[in-house]
């Protein structure tokens, strides 16, 4: 398939005034600038699509919400993101509480956003796994693009008033802490248990008797999946630093909304972790992979939001850490990523950086920017075709393809009648 007469904004450096796609599914086969070579063009024997001055972008990435797990409309029946009877559940699994036909996928495709990293909530202190997938599909397992994505942890507010208010730990800061590192040091007592030879003397336990809670987290202490730490106050964002670096975790910072406060020291941080051996789970040697900043457009709900300031994203992509940008959906609908990334710019994000935050950088910090987040031949074809620039408010969605097959179409989508809403 051919798409051509088109402005292209690749996300690797280059954007196209004029310019066309060949896609040869689910891959970019290449992009190209000016016209095909007339030759070329007439013997090409696939789909050729004008499309009259479009835009072409590569797919949106919200790094961080809970689309499929709070399912839209239907009140607590479909709360499904918080197994708050017990502070730390990581062997909940993103993918048995996906709503896969919450009708909010099919408005966050129509917006651009091809893929999001969602799962549990922050409720506990560990919550769970979260899940790469994509915005469209028949199944849960179908929209998988990587099933454990990343471990979700929490500090704050949240899991002290979900348990404090039960009687139980948490209650304080010093308890999501404790917490914290009680169930990582258990998890590496369960590994070195593992890893002893059984040899069935009296009196004796099982060593590989099987734990699916401890079991959850030894991909974490080994470095094979980020810690997914939430976190706004700047005095939780130290603490989910400390904890991390003393294990020697690869993890990010999501929320991070008094980051600007700490900049400095997280940009240190970052630097330390690119070096060799860090995220490994050697003791002190932590890699802080990336920020994830947001909700951008929500109030000041709770006392550690603030100091929420739109400023922040642009303060802290300025000392050169990788940032994102999320919806924490359904806080902001997932419809409305662009919008948050739009916003940044109004905080002083250059115009490139704030797109790259819900592509090229949102691909970096989940773990596929070497197939995702840019327009590029060998890449999966997930791009989107906008009317204007995705940050101009007057933009329509013309289409969106995931794995180079046409997903949404803006033309078919009008003539559909929906009871429920109209996209």
């Amino acid at each position: 398939m051919l798409l051509m007469n088109a402005r292209i904004i690749t996300m690797s450096g280059r954007t196209i005034e004029r310019g066309y796609l060949d896609i040869d599914p689910p891959l970019i086969r290449f992009v190209g600038e000016g016209s095909p070579d007339p030759d070329w063009l007439a013997n090409y024997h696939d789909q050729v699509i004008d499309l009259d001055g479009g835009w072409i972008v590569p797919g949106f990435i919200d790094a961080h919400c809970h689309i499929g797990m709070f399912t839209d409309g239907i009140s607590v029946e479909g709360y499904d993101a918080n197994e708050s009877s017990n502070p730390v559940t990581p062997d909940m699994q993103a993918i048995d509480g996906l709503f896969h036909d919450d009708f909010c996928f099919r408005e966050a495709l129509s917006y651009g956003v091809t893929s999001v990293m969602t799962g549990p909530g922050s409720a506990n202190v560990i919550s769970g796994t979260f899940s790469l997938v994509h915005t469209h599909g028949r199944s849960a397992d179908e929209m998988i693009i990587i099933r454990t994505a990343a471990m979700k942890a929490a500090l704050g507010e949240n899991p002290k008033r979900t348990h404090g208010r039960k009687d139980r730990s948490p209650v304080t800061r010093m308890a999501n802490a404790a917490v914290l590192r009680d169930a990582l040091q258990k998890a590496a007592y369960y590994q070195r248990k593992k890893n002893q030879p059984f040899s069935g003397q009296t009196g004796e336990s099982a060593s590989h008797e099987p734990d699916a809670r401890w079991e959850a987290l030894l991909p974490v202490l080994s470095g094979e999946v980020i810690l997914k730490i939430h976190a706004h106050r700047s005095d939780d964002i130290l603490t989910a630093v400390r904890i991390a670096e003393s294990f020697g975790l690869r993890y990010t910072l999501d929320h991070c909304t008094e980051g600007y406060r700490v900049a400095e020291l997280l940009a240190n941080l970052y630097e330390e972790g690119r070096k060799p051996g860090h995220g490994c789970g050697e003791p002190g040697k932590g890699r802080l992979e990336g920020i994830i900043t947001g909700p951008l457009l929500s109030d000041r709900s709770k006392p550690e939001l603030a100091r929420s300031c739109i400023e922040n994203p642009a303060r802290l992509a300025a000392t050169g850490i990788p940032v994102a940008i999320m919806t924490d959906h359904p806080v902001i609908p997932e419809q409305y990523l662009a919008l948050s990334a739009a916003a940044a710019v109004r905080g002083g994000l250059p115009e490139t950086d704030a797109l790259a935050a819900i592509t090229i950088k949102a691909a970096e910090i989940c773990g596929v920017a070497q197939s995702r987040g840019t327009l590029d031949a060998g890449k999966i074809a997930d791009f989107s075709v906008f009317s204007a620039h995705p940050f101009d408010y007057r933009c329509q969605t013309r289409m969106v393809y995931i794995d180079g097959k046409l997903v949404w179409n803006h033309t078919d989508e009008k003539q559909t009648e929906r009871s429920s809403c109209c996209v």
